[in-house]
């Protein structure tokens, strides 16, 4: 997405300002300024998503507006022509079988207002939900990810309802949301409080503090919403919440894979370790194309090292977790890679049920395949759209690398230790120390251990609900979480590692003046001492892994 020139709106920035609190907002502010995202229902990013999370106020394209309104009025021409529409003129899920609103013919006033009250009711029904708030960024990630997703038309929703959406952003009112609920076949029990808190009911954080809907609107001067047509089954039915977490997810990820590919970088050194396993002739012999980049990328980085100089006490064959590890980083980057070029079609597409498709004709004279379409162009069409099979199996395989990950990652920290493979000293100590890094292996091992628990399926974990007849599912926001729950830890991890490494690095200098770190990798290995210090002595190391986590985040190479 076409990142817009910095414009300044001061009372979405100072209503955000608000929403965080002062301390937080000046914290905000000592970042990149607040610009303008600007959404069109077409080149939606994750990086997109994840600026509006942080605070940054949107605007509309207008292409995207006249998109809206037109798709509206399709929804309304196919009601006029009497057309069975879920969630208008049927109820949902096990009372799609009711008739709720008679639409055919004239929209008269007193259909219009019966479809407000099954609007609301619609929304008030299916605001139920457990655990603990969702954290702000994760609201607004799934308000703006629905959003992009309504302004592709498919949802048929007044226009008002996306002004609703823009006003609640930019004003810094955020619904408080269960983080618990939904089993990954549309967030209906978590977003429809998006909805309630858009009536005015309910509570949202604003301000800075947690409070009813109503005083919130009376004091940043916004009214409810007026819900018809299809507009309370859109706000309610889609993934916008797990695909907004998912934005979260996969910017971390992204940030994650630059800085293992160093982390890594600077242990193969620590170890004194072999080069041949990425070499461009070694990798040419079975060339998996993400392995071949990431081999390309580790040589660059590498490039000034002392690795590439004869030695030898060199090894011929390293332990699997270095040798290796061209493949572990192929890997999480080719599977980062699908991942995000799915999660662009469901940022910019719908999975709304039913859909509303603008300006199509049938494509055949089969009953089935017209009775959907309208005379003048347009469908309100049936769909399971609303289903993210295919990006919640991306993110279980991005599980499985990120698993394979820590336990190569573990493995390599107790090899650093091991003079056996580094003819370094035992755990890395000096001749001032009782017990160095020994311990230690510990906390890596537990981190990894967690991670390959994390990294196994769960999307098949289901059973039946809504009368049978939601009889599969995909549990995509707990299948998002997990690997939220496994960035973190692998963050941890690294940082565990990457303190190992540069101290064998270190004491691999000590030994030989003439051994040096590549420019990339001694960058991050001096970003670290600024924080933690090379271990001489005994001393407690939770900070000292704290802190290199802290430098492994905010590096930017």
């Amino acid at each position: 997405m076409k990142r817009n020139p910095l414009v300044f709106r001061s009372k979405p920035v100072l209503a955000f300002g608000r929403a965080l609190g002062l301390a937080a907002f000046a914290a905000c502010m000592a970042l990149p300024a607040l610009a303008e995202v600007e959404l069109d229902g077409r080149n939606a990013t994750p990086e997109a998503i994840v600026r509006i999370a942080h605070g940054e106020p949107v605007r509309i394209a207008p292409a995207a507006r006249q998109r809206v309104r037109e798709a509206h009025a399709v929804l309304l021409d196919a009601a006029r022509a009497g057309k069975q529409i879920y969630g208008l003129t049927v109820g949902v899920g096990l009372n799609k079988d009711r008739s709720m609103v008679d639409a055919s013919g004239e929209l008269t006033q007193e259909i219009v207002e019966a479809s407000r009250r099954f609007n609301i009711a619609l929304l008030r029904a299916h605001s139920g939900g457990a655990g603990p708030d969702a954290p702000v960024a994760d609201v607004r990630a799934a308000m703006a990810a629905r959003l992009n997703a309504l302004l592709s038309g498919g949802g048929g929703v007044q226009e008002s309802i996306v002004d609703a959406y823009v006003r609640f952003l930019n004003e810094g009112i955020t619904p408080a949301i269960p983080s618990v609920g939904s089993i990954g076949e549309a967030d209906i029990t978590i977003l429809s409080h998006v909805g309630v808190a858009m009536l005015g009911e309910g509570d949202v954080y604003y301000q800075g503090r947690r409070q009813p809907a109503s005083a919130a609107f009376a004091a940043a001067g916004v009214a409810p919403i007026q819900p018809f047509g299809k507009d309370g089954l859109s706000i309610l039915s889609s993934n916008s919440y797990a695909s907004g977490l998912a934005s979260l997810a996969l910017v971390d990820l992204a940030n994650l894979g630059r800085h293992s590919k160093l982390v890594y970088a600077l242990s193969l050194q620590a170890l004194n370790g072999n080069v041949s396993p990425f070499l461009e002739d070694s990798l040419a012999l079975r060339p998996f194309p993400d392995t071949v980049k990431a081999g390309a990328e580790l040589r660059r980085l590498l490039s000034g090292s002392s690795l590439w100089n004869q030695d030898a006490s060199r090894r011929l064959q390293d332990p699997l977790s270095f040798r290796t590890g061209v493949f572990l980083i192929g890997e999480l980057d080719r599977t980062q890679s699908e991942l995000r070029a799915l999660l662009n079609v469901q940022y910019n597409a719908s999975d709304d049920n039913p859909g509303v498709a603008i300006g199509v004709k049938p494509r055949s004279s089969r009953w089935q395949e017209q009775q959907s379409y309208l005379a003048r162009g347009g469908a309100v069409l049936p769909t399971a759209n609303f289903v993210p099979l295919p990006w919640v199996l991306a993110f279980e395989q991005t599980a499985i690398a990120l698993g394979h990950h820590s336990l190569a990652s573990a493995q390599r920290i107790g090899r650093l230790n091991d003079p056996n493979f580094t003819s370094l000293s035992r755990s890395l100590g000096t001749e001032h120390t009782v017990h160095a890094f020994g311990a230690m292996e510990k906390p890596a091992i537990a981190l990894a251990a967690e991670n390959k628990s994390l990294a196994q399926p769960v999307s098949m974990d289901f059973s039946p609900s809504s009368g049978n007849i939601e009889d599969v599912a995909t549990n995509a926001p707990a299948v998002v979480q997990r690997v939220r729950k496994q960035i973190d830890n692998t963050y941890a991890l690294l940082a565990i590692e990457l303190v190992h490494a540069v101290q064998a690095a270190e004491l691999r200098r000590r030994k030989d003046p003439a051994f040096t770190l590549s420019p990339a990798t001694q960058a991050l290995a001096d970003a670290l001492r600024k924080r933690v210090a090379f271990l001489e002595q005994d001393r407690p190391l939770t900070g000292d892994y704290r802190a290199a986590a802290e430098v492994l985040r905010a590096y930017r190479p």
